[in-house]
């Protein structure tokens, strides 16, 4: 969490909110599956492949109550929450998954897991990438693993990860957006060979949603 920022976010009760929209999910484990996503400013992961570069800068996006964005997941027929970024784990949580799960929300976060979560989940998608490696605690908390693949080399790094996480946490290998075609046959030939893997795939890019 970025402590000397303490003050600015209220204990939590104020956040970066960069959006919120209320969608399916698009990737991994739960693709398909209504939520209600709130994306929060500020990466310094800095990934080349990133479709939310804009996210990155947290300054563009003033700390905002989270009060009313809590209500209006509350009000959601899902009853569920996506806490994205930007990277979330930069931030003080557990005031906002405090609230949501009092009202009978489903709280989840995707997460590069560069800082020690705070917060309440209910699943955890660990998304490592190799620049800004995660910080060692979030391993055993991750429900899925969900490494992006561009190319071959990033598989050697998501069996590095895999070894890491415990032995419930479900596998899976997404190929980067731009280098899907190219990277498909190989994916899907690895993961016939190494079963452990699934492949995740950006449905959303192919349903046109957020």
């Amino acid at each position: 969490m970025i402590k000397d920022k303490a003050d600015l976010f209220d204990g939590g009760k104020k956040l970066p909110v960069m959006e919120e929209f209320y969608t399916l999910q698009g990737e991994g484990f739960q693709m398909g599956k209504a939520a209600y996503f709130v994306r929060i400013g500020g990466c310094d992961v800095g990934c080349t492949w990133c479709d939310t570069k804009e996210s990155w800068d947290a300054d563009l996006f003033p700390p905002v109550e989270v009060q009313p964005i809590i209500e209006r997941v509350c009000q959601t027929p899902a009853k569920t929450v996506v806490v994205t970024g930007g990277e979330p784990s930069r931030y003080p949580l557990d005031y906002f998954t405090k609230s949501l799960k009092a009202c009978g929300v489903t709280t989840m976060i995707e997460t590069a897991g560069v800082m020690p979560l705070t917060g309440k989940w209910d699943w955890v998608c660990l998304s490592p990438k190799k620049y800004s490696p995660p910080h060692a605690s979030v391993y055993a908390l991750a429900n899925e693993l969900k490494v992006v693949i561009q190319t071959h080399a990033d598989i050697e790094w998501a069996e590095k990860n895999a070894k890491l996480v415990s032995d419930s946490c479900l596998l899976f290998l997404q190929p980067e957006w731009s280098k899907a075609d190219e990277m498909m046959e190989t994916l899907t030939d690895y993961v016939m060979q190494n079963p452990k893997w699934r492949i995740s795939l950006q449905a959303h890019k192919y349903m046109h949603i957020p």
